[in-house]
């Protein structure tokens, strides 16, 4: 089954800021902002582990009671387990060291095995309050996390949380998985292999329009051929193409400030948001699936919904590539 098949809108809710990433955000806030996203037709829904210690994945089953499962979508990742037992130190999340300090403080293993892919469902179906998942993404194998090491953690997933998923879908218990990174090699090396293969990907920040280039040389025209879709992960590259400073989940460079500074300057000329821009250029690559921008505030998802539909007018595009803000082989709304 397609990904594409599976989802009914273009844009999902991306629920990683429900992990308390960058700051501590009051439930009712979490909550709140959850049911924006229901209220104005989001029905796709995606989450981790991860993502505060389980916190992300509490918050959103408890926000998601009492609605019918059938009416959404819901895909969550493998490769942490969550424990009772409380960390005492300090987490290493290799780039990511700090990024959920303020969610639970539970201890994580971080494991890609059969036995722990199959302790990671049984956990999530738990915080979630579910009794299935949709889709469910190999989170996190790459370089990004485990440096020269990632090929290791790789060949874990290969004959343990691969082979579990393949067999889960066969049997009809989960309907798709795919792998959910912020790096392109994991995926590239993952189509190329002659076992059961994934259904798609969920890939973060590395298709972006700050951030695209590697993606369109090796690992689309890969997914392209083997029709394997896409899911974007985001689409405003941590928030600095959504007004705010944080790129790759940290203080944006001086190189990239520049860069959103000059795409702003373009779209102010010609009267576009530079959030519309974002998850347009994200959307319009014909693997992408889906996008979902994540949020903490109930009026995001407005904002979200209103860059989705806001017209983008062809002079712009032409303007950036022009530019050379964004790759000649890019694919463009509209096919400007």
């Amino acid at each position: 089954m397609t990904i594409t098949s599976l989802l009914s809108d273009r844009i999902g809710f991306g629920t990683a800021p429900l992990g308390n990433m960058f700051r501590e955000i009051p439930d009712e806030e979490a909550a709140a902002t959850v049911q924006a996203a229901w209220d104005q037709g989001i029905r796709y829904f995606d989450t981790a582990p991860f993502y505060g210690a389980g916190l992300s994945e509490e918050r959103l089953g408890a926000a998601l009671a009492g609605k019918d499962r059938d009416q959404y979508v819901l895909s969550t990742k493998v490769g942490r387990v969550i424990l009772d037992e409380l960390e005492t130190g300090s987490r290493d999340l290799g780039e990511k060291g700090g990024l959920f300090e303020h969610g639970n403080p539970n201890k994580m293993v971080h494991e890609w095995t059969a036995d722990a892919t199959e302790r990671s469902i049984e956990g999530s179906l738990k915080r979630l309050g579910v009794d299935r998942l949709d889709i469910v993404w190999v989170h996190d194998i790459a370089q990004d996390f485990h440096g020269d090491l990632w090929l290791q953690k790789f060949e874990e997933a290969r004959t343990g949380a691969f082979r579990v998923l393949s067999r889960l879908r066969d049997e009809g218990v989960i309907k798709a998985w795919g792998l959910g990174v912020n790096r392109t090699e994991p995926i590239e090396l993952t189509l190329a292999l002659d076992e059961p293969q994934p259904d798609g990907f969920l890939l973060a920040g590395r298709y972006s329009l700050l951030d695209h280039d590697h993606a369109l040389q090796r690992l689309l025209p890969m997914a392209a051929e083997q029709g394997v879709d896409m899911v974007v992960g985001g689409p405003y590259s941590s928030g600095i193409l959504a007004g705010g400073t944080h790129f790759e989940y940290q203080d944006a460079p001086p190189e990239i400030i520049e860069k959103v500074r000059r795409i702003k300057d373009i779209a102010d000329r010609h009267g576009v948001s530079i959030k519309a821009a974002a998850l347009q250029f994200a959307l319009a690559h014909p693997v992408a699936a889906a996008a979902i921008p994540g949020a903490t505030k109930p009026s995001r998802i407005a904002e979200d919904l209103s860059a989705l539909h806001e017209n983008v007018p062809a002079d712009f595009w032409a303007e950036l590539r022009k530019a050379g803000l964004v790759s000649p082989q890019a694919p463009l709304p509209g096919n400007a």
